[in-house]
Formats: C-alpha cells, structure tokens, sequence
C-alpha cells in the first residue's frame, strides 16, 4: 500500500496520494483523522470514487451523517432537476460554516466532483484555527468573550436582497442561534465562528457589530489562509467543518454541476 502526503500550502490543505484499495481499508484512517484537523482541508486528485466507495470510505473516518431528507450521498447542483431544493445552495457561494443552527455541526464534508462548470464552481476554504492563532493576543482575549447571533435567514440576503415574503418566513422557521465567536474546541485548539449566518454581536451597537463581522472575515479570508480548489471530474476533498469556512465561487446553474457530498457525524458540540 501507498500512502503519501505533500502539503499544499503553509497553513492550509494538504494533498494525498494512495489508491483507493489502501483509502478503503481504514488503514490510513487515524492519519487523514489526524491530517484533517491540522491542516483542514485534504485533496484526494483523481480518485474517481463511485457513490458507494466514498460512502464506504466516509465510514472508514467515524459515523455516517446522513442528509435531512435521509439521502446517503446528497446532489450539490443548482439543477433543480436534480435537486428540488437547489435553489438554497445559493448560499454557499458566500463564507460560511455547515450547522451553525445545530447545537453539534457536522464534523466533515467529502466531496467528488462528478461534471463541472468550466467558467465557475472552484470551491475556497479558509482555516479559521490559523486566523484565530494569528491574531494579536489582546484581541484573542477580547473576542473570546464575545457571542454571535447565527440565524439560516441571514445568508438568504446575500444572493436575494428582496425575498419573497414566504421565503423569508422559510428560511426564519429554521431558526437562531448563540454561539461564541471563540470555538474553544475540546482539543485545547481554538478557531473562529464566522460566516454569513452570523447576523450580529450579542449586546453591540449595531455598527460596531457589523464592523467587527466584516473586519474578522476579511482577516480569516486572506490568501495565506485560503485554499481554492479548481475541480477536475474525479477528485475528492475533504474538509474540517469545525475549523475551516468555505464557499463555492459563482457558477452557471445550467451548467449542469454536480458534485455528490458525504458526511461525517459531528463529534462535540459549539463550546
């Protein structure tokens, strides 16, 4: 068996070459446990796993999550053919963490690109624990203290400025949430809660609240923090949910897209 790693950037995304007989076996699977916290994002190039592999792979790495509506290996495409509800991955053309409205968020997404958009559709991570670290220390004491009103109904202003009344009432049934900015993680670790389901600062003018959100994206989301990945059919990446941001840049939804996305069960809750 062949296992390799080469780092993609200094503190973000690392690459890893093996054959999918040597990833299937759970062998490897306490290393790319070990790898994905660190470095938060892992590129498999070329694998060309099927639905069942990467289901089988995903269990090799801790407990199956599966999808809301109880699908295994769920549609990320803006076809609505496709995907009835396509029309809400809109959202994640901006920075954002999956399950700020669960009180446990999925610890890891895994995704295979299946067809592309060749205009569009690269996906950015961005390591939040490495925007954390960086920061100057009065800051980190400052912004530990601080909690963030998370609400679903947030990000649907980003793509749709004027929603229809009844969408908005869709999106707010979802629900809010308090988290802190500081994710003081069960490791000793701590990393940044950010996004656009963060909508203000628990007890700051709104002003200052608003400043400061756009003033820490805009720090976590410099390039020596940022990985973009371009797609080519049959890679797989997975990263860390608890300690990374990611978005989708923009694509053509006629484009036919389609990436299939597995899940990891989330392990610890926001603390």
């Amino acid at each position: 068996m062949s296992f390799t790693t080469t780092d993609i950037a200094p503190r973000i995304a690392t690459a890893i070459h093996a054959d999918k007989k040597t990833l299937l076996s759970g062998e490897y699977a306490g290393r790319i446990r070990e790898l994905l916290e660190r470095r938060g994002v892992l590129v498999f190039p070329q694998i060309n796993f099927s639905d069942e592999e990467q289901v089988a792979f995903t269990n090799t790495l801790g407990t199956f999550a599966p999808e809301l509506a109880g699908e295994i290996v769920y549609k990320v495409t803006l076809d609505t053919n496709e995907n009835a509800r396509a029309d809400y991955l809109k959202g994640s053309w901006y920075w954002h963490i999956d399950g700020t409205m669960n009180e446990v968020p999925i610890l890891a997404s895994i995704l295979s690109a299946k067809k592309l958009d060749p205009n569009g559709g690269d996906t950015e991570f961005c390591n939040t624990y490495a925007a954390y670290d960086e920061l100057p220390a009065g800051d980190q004491q400052a912004y530990e203290k601080l909690r963030v009103m998370h609400s679903a109904w947030n990000s649907l202003f980003y793509y749709d400025p004027e929603p229809d009344p009844r969408v908005l009432a869709g999106m707010m049934a979802i629900g809010d949430q308090e988290l802190p900015l500081v994710w003081k993680h069960r490791s000793g670790r701590k990393s940044l809660v950010l996004g656009c389901t963060a909508r203000h600062v628990v007890d700051m003018d709104f002003k200052k609240s608003a400043e400061l959100l756009v003033r820490l994206r805009h720090w976590a989301t410099q390039p020596q923090f940022v990985y973009r990945h371009k797609w080519t059919v049959g890679d797989m990446v997975i990263w860390d949910n608890t300690g990374t941001m990611h978005r989708a840049t923009p694509y053509d939804p006629k484009s036919g897209r389609m990436l299939h996305r597995t899940k990891l069960q989330g392990e610890e809750p926001f603390a």
